[in-house]
């Protein structure tokens, strides 16, 4: 049997921007990042925690592991390096932040075509009740979206409902 997919947004889940820009949350290592298309004159702030990638690791036992990140394959560059993480799949967005059905998030058509029927679980901060209902009416197979508080990041509750997901398939 085919694993399901653990569908993995960055920012939000891994880097929690929207923290109190002067304090680092705890276990977080501040990098100063320049991916492409970041044209500011000062490096992209980016936090994280490497026992995430430990976490993500121990969960790709159960999970085929794959970035939904706008961040797309630079993920590979600059994130999985700082956590331990092998290089992985990522999601190629045909269009990036553009028009998507019914006030769902811009990503959820495409994480849909991308999934093409596999079960799936997805961590983003910006999925909401109408991302919720849009898969429920358009993929036939179980999935499991978590709203991550962009503010945190992947706490271990959310380490925890990933492993139970899936072992209940």
């Amino acid at each position: 049997m085919t694993k399901p997919l653990l569908l993995i947004d960055v920012d939000g889940p891994l880097n929690p921007y929207a923290a109190q820009a002067e304090r680092r949350p705890e276990g977080y290592t501040t990098h100063r990042m320049r991916p492409g298309g970041w044209f500011e004159t000062k490096p992209l702030r980016v936090w994280l925690n490497p026992a995430h990638g430990e976490e993500l690791l121990t969960l790709a036992d159960a999970y085929e592991l794959v970035w939904a990140t706008t961040w797309k394959g630079e993920a590979n560059d600059w994130i999985a390096p700082h956590l331990g993480l092998p290089e992985l799949p990522f999601i190629d967005w045909p269009k990036m932040h553009g028009a998507a059905p019914r006030g769902t998030f811009w990503k959820t058509q495409y994480i849909l075509e991308y999934a093409a029927g596999r079960p799936f679980a997805w961590v983003d901060d910006d999925i909401t009740s109408y991302d919720h209902e849009y898969v429920e009416q358009n993929h036939l197979a179980a999935a499991l979206l978590l709203h991550i508080d962009p503010r945190h990041g992947l706490l271990r509750p959310d380490f925890d409902a990933l492993a139970d997901w899936a072992a209940a398939l």
